[in-house]
C-alpha cells in the first residue's frame, strides 16, 4: 500500500530519471533502449530483440544503459522498432541479429547503425523519429505514453503524471465538476456512434439506483482494426484511471473491462494494472482516505462482433449469449444486471485524463466545431506506411493517406478508403479534402466508426469488396432479429449472384429496397449499418456493378466469375515472367517478344496478374 504522499514522491524522482525519455537535451549519462512490445512487433520477433539486448549488456557489464519494452509506436510497417533516447535514434525492422551491432557500435563506441536507420516516404534516410513525415501532422493525445513508458510499471506510469487526475478530482472537484469539465471539452464517444460522452456520464449519474457500474467497452472486432488494442498494450493505467474517474462522476463504484480473448497481450497488461494499482492502494475501498472506493474486473468475450453492441456486450458479461437488448430502457437507467451503467470505449477514456489535467477548453481548441480533440486511426490496406494513427479531428483524408500514410504502393492510384468498418462506407477521390469528423463523414454516406481505415488502390473491385464487408457481418449476426438474420443473406446472395457473372436487369433496384428495409427494421447497429458498405459502393460506383451485370466484366478481375485475361501488347516487355508462373503453362511467346494466354486452358487464377511487373496483363 501507497499513502499519497508516498504517491507524489515517486512521481517527483522517477520523473527526473525518466526525463530522457522525452527530453533529448536531458543531462543524463543513461540511455534507454526502447523496443517496441506491441502486437505487430511481437510478430515480428520483438520479445526475442530484447532479450538479447539485456543478455549483451549483462554480459559486458555495460552500466548506466537499460532496455525497456513499449507499446505500439505506431509506424508498424517499419517494426519492429528500436528507439535509442535520449539520442532519439530510430532504429526500423530491426532484427534479433542486430543486437550485438547496436550495442557494440551505438551504446559502446557512440557510432550510429547506418543499416538500420529509417527511410522516409522520399527513400531518405532519417535518423530521428521528430523527423519522419508519418508524425509530422499527429497529435497524441490517447497515444500519449505509448512507446514511451514500459507499461506494466505502475511507477513509469506515475512519473508521466499517472493518477495526477484522479488525484485532483478526488480532492478538488464535485461529481458536477467532473461531468462539466468533459461535458464542455466536447468529447464524443469514439466507439463509432459519437455521443456526448459528458451527457452519458450526466444521464448515468442523475439515474435512480445505489449500485451503479463502469463497463470499457474493449471488444474491437473491425477487420483491420486495432487502436483499443494498442493502447490497452502500450498504456493501460490510463484507462482504469479515466474508469476511476467516471465512475466517482457517476456514483459507481466497480468496474468491468470486456475485452476480446484474441488480445492476450492487452488482456495481460490491463490485468496487471489493476493488480498494482490494487497493491498500491490506488484501487480498492476508501481510496487515499477519502469515502470514494472503485474496484475493477476483466471479462473475456469470445470474439462475437455483435458484443461490441453495449446492450449485447451487457448481456455477455452476465453469462448469457451476447445479442442486443431493446432500447429503451438505455444502459444508462437499466443497464448491467439491470443497474445504472455507463459504457464507453477504450479511446473515449484515454483521453478522460488529459482532459481533467489540461482543462476543458485546452482540448476543445483542437478538432472542428462539432468533432473535438483528436482521432485514432489504424491506417491499412494499400498504403507504404501502415499503423497506427492519431490526429486532430478536420484533418482531411489525403493528408493522412498521402502525408503520413506516403500514398500509394507499386505505382497504383488511390481509388478508395472505407471508414468504420463493416457499418462504413467508402471515401472516392472526389472526397479526399473531407475534413475527417463525425458529420462531414456522414454527409457523404460514411461513418467514423471506431477508426479503421483501409485504403484501396485501383486494382480493387468495390462489388467484391460490399460482398467481403457483408459476408462479414452475416457471419456475425446475433440471429435475433429477421431483418438482419435473414436480410443479410439474401442481400449476400443477391451480390454473389452478380459477381458470378448471373446479374439481371433489375438487381441493383432490389438490392436498394432491400438496404433500405434492412436498415429501417433491425433491432441494433449491427442490422442497422450492415447494408453501408453497399449502399456507398452503389452510390459512388455504380457502374462497376452495371458491368458486372451488363458486361458480366470485372475491370479489376478480382470476380474470377467474369474474368477473361489478356495481354496488352502496348505494355508486354517479353520478360516471361507471367510464363513461368502460370501453373497450368496457358501462356506462350518468345523472350522480348510480346506473350498471349490461352484462354480455353487459363484457370483464371490470377498468378500471371500479380508476377506481372509491367501491368500488362488485364481483364
Amino acid at each position: 500500500m501507497k499513502t499519497l504522499e508516498e504517491i507524489k514522491k515517486i512521481r517527483e524522482e522517477k520523473r527526473k530519471e525518466l526525463d530522457l525519455r522525452v527530453n533529448t537535451s536531458s543531462d543524463t549519462r543513461e540511455k534507454h533502449i526502447l523496443v517496441c512490445h506491441g502486437t505487430g512487433c511481437t510478430s515480428s520477433k520483438s520479445p526475442l530483440i530484447i532479450e538479447r539486448l539485456r543478455k549483451i549488456i549483462e554480459e559486458k557489464n555495460i552500466q548506466n544503459t537499460r532496455v525497456i519494452q513499449t507499446g505500439c509506436f505506431g509506424l508498424c510497417a517499419k517494426g519492429p522498432i528500436v528507439i535509442i533516447r535520449p539520442d532519439d535514434i530510430f532504429y526500423a525492422g530491426v532484427s534479433p541479429d542486430d543486437a550485438e551491432e547496436i550495442i557494440e557500435k551505438h551504446i559502446q563506441k557512440g557510432e550510429i547503425v547506418e543499416r538500420l536507420l529509417c527511410k522516409d516516404i522520399d527513400n531518405s534516410v532519417v535518423k530521428q523519429l521528430d523527423e519522419l513525415t508519418f508524425y509530422k501532422k499527429q497529435k497524441r493525445i490517447a497515444l500519449k505514453n505509448c512507446g514511451v513508458i514500459d507499461p506494466e510499471n505502475i511507477d513509469e506510469y506515475i512519473a508521466f503524471d499517472g493518477y495526477k487526475a484522479l488525484e485532483q478530482v478526488l480532492f478538488t472537484m464535485s461529481q458536477d465538476d467532473v461531468i462539466k469539465t468533459i461535458t464542455d471539452s466536447g468529447l464524443r464517444g469514439r466507439g463509432g456512434a459519437g455521443f456526448l460522452t459528458g451527457k452519458k456520464w450526466e444521464f448515468t449519474k442523475i439515474a435512480e439506483g445505489e449500485q451503479k457500474y463502469v463497463v470499457c467497452n474493449a471488444d474491437e472486432g473491425d477487420p483491420g482494426a486495432f487502436m483499443d488494442r494498442s493502447i490497452l498494450e502500450g498504456d493501460p493505467h490510463c484507462v482504469l484511471e479515466a474508469m476511476m474517474i467516471a465512475g466517482y462522476a457517476t456514483g459507481a463504484n466497480k468496474g468491468y473491462i470486456y475485452v476480446r480473448a484474441e488480445y492476450p497481450i492487452a488482456v495481460q497488461r490491463f490485468q496487471k494494472a489493476i493488480d498494482d494499482a490494487r497493491g498500491y492502494g490506488i484501487l480498492g475501498e476508501n481510496i487515499w482516505g477519502t469515502n470514494f472506493s472503485f474496484d475493477c474486473e476483466v471479462r473475456l468475450g469470445a470474439g462475437a462482433f455483435v458484443c461490441g453492441e453495449e446492450t449485447a456486450l451487457l448481456e455477455s458479461i452476465e453469462g448469457r449469449r451476447g445479442q442486443p437488448r431493446l432500447k429503451p430502457p438505455f444502459p444508462a437507467n437499466a443497464g448491467l444486471f439491470q443497474k445504472p451503467t455507463l459504457i464507453n470505449n477504450v479511446e473515449t477514456y484515454a483521453n478522460v485524463t488529459k482532459i481533467i489535467l489540461n482543462g476543458a477548453d485546452w482540448y476543445s481548441s483542437i478538432g472542428t466545431e462539432g468533432s473535438k480533440g483528436t482521432k485514432v486511426f489504424a491506417l491499412g490496406g494499400n498504403v507504404v506506411n501502415t499503423g497506427l494513427v492519431e490526429v486532430p479531428m478536420g484533418t482531411t483524408l489525403r493528408e493522412i493517406i498521402f502525408d503520413i500514410g506516403g500514398g500509394i504502393p507499386n505505382g497504383r492510384k488511390f481509388k478508395a478508403a472505407q471508414t468504420g468498418g463493416p457499418s462504413g462506407g467508402c471515401i472516392t477521390t472526389e472526397n479526399l479534402d473531407t475534413p475527417i469528423d463525425y458529420d462531414s463523414l456522414k454527409a457523404i454516406g460514411s461513418m467514423m466508426g471506431s477508426g479503421g481505415l483501409i485504403v484501396m488502390d485501383d486494382s480493387k473491385c468495390m462489388v467484391n469488396l460490399a460482398k467481403f464487408y457483408l459476408g462479414f457481418t452475416v457471419d456475425e449476426s446475433c440471429g435475433k432479429c429477421t431483418p438482419c438474420r435473414i436480410g443479410t443473406k439474401r442481400l449476400l446472395e443477391m451480390l454473389e449472384k452478380i459477381t458470378d457473372g448471373k446479374g439481371e436487369e433489375g438487381d441493383l433496384e432490389k438490392i436498394e429496397d432491400l438496404c433500405r428495409n434492412i436498415c429501417n427494421a433491425s433491432v441494433c447497429g449491427l442490422g442497422q449499418t450492415a447494408p453501408n458498405p453497399v449502399i456507398s459502393t452503389l452510390r459512388y460506383f455504380r457502374d462497376e456493378y452495371e458491368e458486372h451485370i451488363r458486361d458480366k466484366h470485372c475491370r479489376a478481375g478480382e470476380c474470377k466469375a467474369l474474368m477473361q485475361l489478356h495481354i496488352d501488347p502496348e505494355l508486354c516487355k517479353g520478360c516471361g515472367l507471367c510464363k513461368r508462373n502460370c501453373p497450368v503453362n496457358c501462356i506462350s511467346g518468345e523472350v522480348k517478344q510480346t506473350h498471349s494466354i490461352d484462354t480455353s486452358k487459363c484457370i483464371k487464377c490470377g498468378t500471371c496478374i500479380s508476377k506481372c511487373p509491367f501491368h500488362a496483363i488485364k481483364s
